[in-house]
Order: C-alpha cells, then sequence, then structure tokens
C-alpha cells in the first residue's frame, strides 16, 4: 500500500508571530519555519504503518515556496521514501489556499495511486481545517478527520476520533482521506545518519502549471492586527466588595 503524506511549511509553533507593518499579514522575514505539527504527526504515523508492514512505500508531497524543500527533507529523514515539492508562490508571505492545494493533490494521487492519503487535521498558521474533505470530495473518496487512532487491514481502515459525547470509532473503505489529529501519536526526532540518508532520497520538483491549476487567490486578507494587551486587574478590600463587583458585571 503506498501512502501519500501532504506536509506544509509554517512559521515554527514556538515563534511568536508579528505583524506585518502595514496590517497585510504575518511577518514571515527572517523568522524560524518548520513542519507544521499536524502533518509531523501524518508523516510518523505513515512511518508506523510502513514499520508494520501495513504499507510499502511513502511519498510526502509539499505545496508553496522552494523553501518547502527543507519540510520535506524532515519528512525524509524521520522515514518516508520521497518526496514531490510542487512550486506554487515565489513569495513566503503568499498562501495557497485550500481549494487549489486539494485540486493540485487530486492531480498528484492521479499520477501517484496511492491507497491512502495521511494528512494533517489543519495547518497552524491558518486553522483552515478544509484541505482534507475538499480533497476527499473532489476524488470521491471516503475520508475520516481528526484522527485521535487509526488501523490499517486489507481494504478497511479503523479510525478512532474524538467528538463532544466522547469517542466516536468508524471505518472507511480505501482508498481513503484520513487527517491527524495532536493524539494520534508523537512524532520520533531524525537521527544524524537518517538526515544524512534523506539528502540523497529522490525530490521531484515540479510547478502548479505542471497539473494544469490556477493557484490565484480567491480570498484577499483585508486586515491583520495583534490581539489586544490583557488589561490590569483590580484589588478589593473584602469578599463583599469583590461580590459587588462581580454582580455589577453580570459574573453572579
Amino acid at each position: 500500500m503506498k501512502v501519500l503524506v501532504p506536509v506544509k511549511r509554517v512559521i515554527d509553533y514556538n515563534v511568536k508571530a508579528r505583524v506585518r507593518a502595514d496590517g497585510s499579514g504575518v511577518d514571515l522575514s527572517n523568522v524560524k519555519m518548520s513542519m507544521n505539527p499536524f502533518d509531523e504527526i501524518a508523516v510518523e504515523e505513515a512511518i508506523r504503518l510502513k514499520e508494520k508492514g501495513a504499507a510499502s512505500e511513502i511519498v510526502v508531497v509539499s505545496i508553496g515556496v522552494k523553501q518547502a524543500a527543507e519540510t520535506i527533507r524532515t519528512a525524509l529523514a524521520m522515514g518516508a521514501d520521497r518526496g514531490i515539492l510542487v512550486v506554487a508562490a515565489d513569495d513566503v508571505h503568499k498562501d495557497i489556499e485550500p481549494l487549489a492545494v486539494a485540486k493540485l493533490l487530486k492531480a498528484i494521487i492521479a499520477e501517484e495511486q496511492p491507497q491512502l492519503v495521511l494528512m494533517g487535521k489543519q495547518a497552524i498558521d491558518n486553522d483552515m481545517n478544509a484541505t482534507g474533505q475538499m480533497l476527499a470530495a473532489l476524488l470521491g473518496w471516503a475520508q475520516a478527520t481528526q484522527a485521535g487512532k487509526l488501523e490499517v487491514e486489507g481494504e478497511k481502515a479503523t479510525v478512532t476520533r474524538e467528538i463532544d459525547g466522547g469517542l466516536q470509532v468508524i471505518e472507511v473503505r480505501l482508498p481513503a482521506i484520513v487527517t491527524a489529529d495532536l493524539r494520534l501519536n508523537e512524532p520520533r526526532y531524525a537521527s544524524l545518519p537518517n538526515i544524512m540518508k534523506a539528502k540523497k532520497k529522490e525530490l521531484v520538483e515540479k510547478t502548479a502549471g505542471d497539473y494544469g491549476v490556477d493557484v490565484s487567490p480567491r480570498l484577499t486578507v483585508v486586515r491583520t492586527a495583534e490581539p489586544e494587551g490583557r488589561k490590569a486587574g483590580v484589588k478589593v478590600a473584602s469578599v463583599d466588595e469583590l461580590v459587588s463587583k462581580l454582580k455589577a458585571a453580570g459574573v453572579v
């Protein structure tokens, strides 16, 4: 079974994001970038499937700027077999929208013919949580989103996902789209020998034009602003005064 894992290059989750001076978006200049954490979980799960013998090959795909090659190399160092980079932008501040990503992935899937697509449930830079669902709709494949546990046996995949009332277990027939949640696993660290081996693994570079997909944005960012600072607290002299202030605020 071939597994396809899309990964996205995003601002590192440890970095405090800064808004650009003109309010047009987040400033990514000279900022540490890394693999989207949810995608990293998807890569780890694909590797575990291969270690169990359920998967035979792991293909990693990234869509964006040329620098995303570093993100693919990270996945290759973790244990993926080969990578495909689709250069669809020349500016790190240009985000490829979910529908365009889904269309590109559909074209890649037509070439690669994977039986399973494992991807993060969302990217931490835009929190869209839409690409997996759009891709499933375009392909007409079964989908299982926000997976907290995944088991693949034969032509079926069993996914356990968290819902408001507890846990939901669903079964989908392959080929299918599965999106990873945080509790699915804990990604491994790439060892130095594997990092060196990753440099020799196949990484093919293509463009959005090669697949005939228009990546022109349909959305426009009107304004980006940092959240307001937290207001200072107020000290009270007694419990009665505290209760009085809470009542005035409509809390009690």
